[in-house]
C-alpha cells in the first residue's frame, strides 16, 4: 500500500515515525564517515532535500537523539552493526541559515545572533554544571542576538568547546543553506559588510577548532574560498559536476518510477520531460525531489518546482544583462545549447563584471545542465521543461506593468498595421524602460538593453508561429531581430532598432529612414529568402529617450 506522501517535512524523526512517503539514502551516513574529510560543503539547487539529509544526519549522530534508533531500524545504515554502535554517540551542533534575510546588514547580523543565541539556550545545561571557568561563563552570557562582533565570531568554537568538555567528545557540526545570507547581501547591496562578519565566523568554526571532529556545510553555490574561507585547506567541496554523493539529493529515474508504480501513476514520459535532466558528476537523470512529491501527492503534472521562489537573483541578472547575455537566453527559450567558461567558485563581486560568472551560478542553481565539456568550456542547456517553463513566466513578468499594450504590439505586428504598432510600443516602452534600469546601465540611454528584452518577450509570446533571430549575421551584415515564419506563406519580419543621434540625424524620421537604408544595403532577408519566405517586411525603430517611431 501507497504511504502517505507530506509536504514539506523536513524533520527526518516526524517522516519515519508517521510512515511518510521517503526514499532511503541513509548510505550517505556511511560514506560520508568514510570518507574521513574534516569539513565537507555540499553545493545542490534549492529544495534538493538538504535539509532533510541534515536532519537525518543529525538525529543519526546526536547524543541528544540517542534514544531515537529504531527511526533508522528499517533503513540501509542498520544493516551495518559497527553503524549500530555509532548511532547517538557525538555532541552535534546544528544551525540553518535558511530563513537568514533582509534588505539590510543589521537585519541580517541580527538573525545570525537569534540563531546562535537559540543554540546557547538549548545548551544552558552545560553552565549549569560547573563545566565552565568564570571568563567562559562570562562568554556564554555574553552571547544574545545583539552581541558583539568579537563574540559572534567566536560563538561557534567556543560553544564546541564547551560541548567537547562536557561530553568528552569532538563535535560535529552541521550548518544548512551557508550562503543565503551572501546571497541576499549582494541583492541588498551589503556584501563587503557581511562578509567581513562570515569569514571570521566561518574559519573559528571550521579553520581553527581543535574540539572539531566533522563538519557538512549545505547551499547552493561555491562561493569562492577567498571570499569567506579564506586559507581553509581543510575544506572537501563537492558540486553538481563532482562524482561524489551524485545520488544522494534528488531522486534517480528508478526511484521515481518505482514509486509512480506503488501508487498506481502513469505518465512517465511526461514525467520524464518535466522533472528530470539534472546531472551530477557522471550521474545522468536525477529528478527534481519537490517536484516528484508533489506530483506524487496531487497526482498531476504542474510546474512545483519552478513555481517556489527563489528566484530574484536570476531574474535580475538576466533582465539587466547585456545583448550577447540576452541572446544566449533566446537560444536557450528556442531549444539551443550554448558554450561558455564555468568557474564554480562564485565570486558575487563578479556578477555585475564579467558575465561568464553567471552562467556558472545558473549551472549551480539547477537551471541549465550540462550536456557536453571540453577544457573550461561546458555546453549547456536548460535543465528541463518545467525551468523552460518559469524562464517564459519571468520574461512575461518584465511587461506584467503593460501587459495588455504588450500583447496588442504583438498583434498589430503580426497584421501589419503601423499606426497601431507606433501607439502601442510608446505605452509599452514607457512603462517598460524603467524596469531595465539599474543605475549603472540606465536603459533611457542603453535602449538595446530594453529591446533585447522585449525580443525575448517575442520568443516567448510567438514561438508557435515565429522562430525569432536576434543579433545574427545574414547577406552582409547582422541585424536585430529577424522572424522566421514556420508557415512559409506567412510574411517574414526584420527589426533594426537605432538610437536618434542628433549629430547625424535631425528628426526621429530620419533614424527610421537610415535604420531602413541599412536593412536594404546589408540584406539582411537574405536568411529568409534562403529559407523560402516570399514576403518581408521590415521595420525601423528610432529611440530617442523613451520615445519611440516605427516607420
Amino acid at each position: 500500500m501507497a504511504k502517505t506522501v507530506a509536504i514539506g517535512i523536513q524533520d527526518f524523526h516526524k517522516i519515519i515515525e508517521e510512515d511518510c512517503f521517503y526514499i532511503d539514502k541513509s548510505y550517505f551516513i556511511k560514506e560520508w564517515w568514510e570518507s574521513k574529510d574534516d569539513v565537507t560543503l555540499i553545493t545542490r539547487p534549492r529544495r534538493f532535500g538538504k535539509t532533510l539529509t541534515m536532519s537525518m544526519i543529525e538525529y543519526f549522530f546526536s547524543i541528544r537523539h540517542a534514544d531515537y534508533r529504531q527511526i533508522f531500524s528499517k533503513l540501509s545504515i542498520w544493516e551495518y552493526e559497527e553503524y549500530r554502535k555509532l548511532q547517538g554517540t557525538y555532541p552535534v551542533i546544528n544551525l540553518s541559515f535558511a530563513n537568514v534575510k533582509g534588505s539590510g546588514y543589521q537585519d541580517v547580523r541580527r538573525m545570525i545572533g537569534y540563531i546562535i543565541a537559540d543554540l546557547y539556550s538549548q545548551n544552558a545545561f552545560i553552565k549549569e554544571k560547573n563545566f565552565l571557568d568564570e571568563n567562559d561563563k562570562k562568554f556564554f552570557d555574553s552571547i544574545s542576538p545583539d552581541m558583539q562582533d568579537s563574540e559572534m565570531k567566536l560563538s561557534i568554537y567556543q560553544l564546541s568547546k564547551f560541548l567537547c568538555r562536557y561530553y568528552g567528545k569532538k563535535v560535529i557540526i552541521l550548518l544548512d543553506e551557508y550562503d543565503t545570507p551572501m546571497q541576499e547581501a549582494y541583492l541588498g547591496g551589503y556584501w563587503d559588510e557581511l562578509v567581513g562578519l562570515v569569514r571570521g565566523l566561518f574559519n573559528s568554526a571550521f579553520k581553527t577548532n581543535p574540539y572539531l571532529e566533522r563538519a557538512i556545510l549545505t547551499g547552493i553555490t561555491r562561493i569562492s574560498k577567498e571570499s569567506i574561507f579564506s586559507d581553509l585547506n581543510n575544506l572537501k567541496v563537492v558540486t553538481t559536476t563532482s562524482d561524489k554523493y551524485a545520488d544522494v539529493f534528488g531522486f534517480t529515474e528508478e526511484e521515481v518510477f518505482t514509486a509512480m508504480d506503488e501508487m498506481g501513476l502513469q505518465e512517465k514520459g511526461e514525467v520524464k520531460r518535466w522533472y528530470d535532466g539534472f546531472n551530477f558528476g557522471k550521474k545522468k537523470d536525477i529528478y527534481n525531489p519537490w517536484s516528484i512529491i508533489n506530483f506524487l501527492s496531487e497526482g498531476r503534472i504542474a510546474p512545483y518546482w519552478a513555481n517556489s521562489s527563489g528566484n530574484a537573483l536570476v531574474s535580475r541578472l538576466i533582465q539587466e544583462g547585456s545583448i550577447d547575455l540576452k541572446d544566449d537566453f533566446g537560444q536557450l527559450l528556442s531549444g539551443k545549447s550554448v558554450k561558455h567558461e564555468i568557474d564554480e567558485e562564485i565570486v558575487f563581486s563578479y556578477l555585475d563584471e564579467d558575465e561568464e560568472a553567471i552562467w556558472s551560478l545558473l549551472l549551480a542553481g539547477g537551471y541549465l545542465k550540462v550536456l557536453d565539456v571540453s577544457g573550461q568550456e561546458y555546453e549547456l542547456t536548460l535543465t528541463n521543461y518545467e525551468v523552460e517553463l518559469m524562464f517564459e513566466k519571468m520574461v512575461k513578468g518584465w511587461f506584467k506593468k503593460d501587459y495588455s499594450n504588450y500583447n496588442a504590439f504583438l498583434k498589430s505586428l503580426l497584421l501589419g498595421d503601423l499606426k497601431a504598432m507606433n501607439a502601442y510600443m510608446n505605452r509599452v516602452a514607457l512603462n517598460t524602460f524603467s524596469y531595465f534600469d539599474t543605475g549603472k546601465n540606465p536603459s533611457g540611454a542603453e535602449p538595446e538593453r530594453f529591446y533585447h528584452g522585449f525580443v525575448l518577450g517575442l520568443l516567448v509570446e510567438i514561438s508557435d508561429r515565429y522562430l525569432i533571430y536576434s543579433n545574427r549575421e545574414s547577406g552582409f551584415g547582422r541585424y536585430d531581430v529577424l522572424l522566421e515564419p514556420l508557415n512559409k506563406e506567412d510574411d517574414g519580419i526584420i527589426l533594426e532598432f537605432k538610437v536618434y543621434s542628433p549629430e547625424e540625424e535631425k528628426t526621429l524620421q530620419d533614424t527610421v529612414q537610415a535604420a531602413q537604408k541599412q536593412m536594404e544595403e546589408k540584406k539582411y532577408e537574405q536568411q529568409l529568402i534562403n529559407c523560402g519566405v516570399s514576403h518581408v517586411r521590415k521595420y525601423g525603430f528610432a529611440f530617442e529617450g523613451k520615445k519611440v517611431l516605427i516607420g
